[in-house]
């Protein structure tokens, strides 16, 4: 019998690689993940670049904020990475990338690019980038909230989109209630699955998602056995910052004797 393993995803700051550099969307292609996943801001002159957080850190003291300055201001600042620094050394610097920046490289790889929309102003300049690039075909919003899986389903309604589960939910219902409200989002909002913490997941959600047509990605998973188990539960994606780790599970999953 052909088993399929999940969607293989390479977080942002793969491998111990300091978050949103090209290095680190490199080694997450070249070490064979399927998708890349990267987090998305807007400047203030509205520039699509890669940032999880507005405010960042700069090797010079002052913190810069994405949202309160433009490209131009960003980009000659060294920004401090919050990993990737060697034990002991001086701490890693970046520079501030576009998004344009690693699309050609998500385009010749022939992989997929997971966009990690941090704020409702990212969707229309990403979704402008995917088209430019050809990438409509391999790109995806994740990020998204009942609200902003909505507002994207209006702004951009070719560009495919994930529902976040909001984790708040299940700690505040009861589980298949919560659930439900998910599923139902998820279909409200046209979306082609749900992006979930993996740590609230379940086999029932993910057979409840599926009897809808909706897989179910989980993040971050860095443990082995985790990465097993949720395969065995049939989820759409895995993804990690340790992408070997996760690629030699899928190998060792796949084989005929597993």
């Amino acid at each position: 019998m052909n088993r399929r393993f999940p969607l293989v995803t390479a977080h942002a700051g793969c491998m111990g690689i300091a978050a949103h550099t090209l290095r680190s969307v490199r080694a997450g292609l070249e070490l064979g993940a399927d998708v890349a996943e990267e987090d998305i801001r807007v400047t203030r002159d509205g520039v699509a670049v890669l940032a999880h957080d507005d405010e960042l850190p700069t090797a010079d003291g002052p913190i810069a904020s994405v949202a309160g300055m433009t490209y131009a201001e960003l980009s000659g600042l060294r920004l401090l990475a919050d990993q990737g620094a060697q034990e002991g050394g001086e701490p890693e610097t970046f520079r501030l990338l576009k998004l344009e920046d690693i699309l050609p490289l998500i385009q010749t790889s022939g992989k997929a690019i997971n966009l990690d929309l941090k704020v409702d102003e990212a969707i229309e300049p990403a979704a402008a980038l995917v088209r430019k690039f050809g990438l409509e075909d391999r790109a995806f919003y994740s990020g998204c909230q009942r609200d902003r899986a909505l507002l994207a389903r209006k702004l951009e309604p070719a560009l495919r989109r994930m529902l976040n589960a909001d984790v708040e939910l299940f700690k505040t219902m009861p589980y298949d209630e919560a659930m439900a409200m998910t599923r139902e989002d998820a279909l409200a909002a046209g979306c082609c699955g749900i992006n979930v913490y993996h740590g609230i997941v379940t086999k029932a959600f993910v057979d409840y998602a599926g009897e809808r047509g909706l897989p179910v990605y989980v993040w971050t998973v860095e443990d082995e056995a985790l990465m097993r188990r949720y395969a065995d539960w049939g989820v759409g994606s895995i993804t990690s910052r340790d992408v070997k780790t996760l690629l030699r599970a899928k190998r060792e999953w796949t084989a005929p004797d597993a």
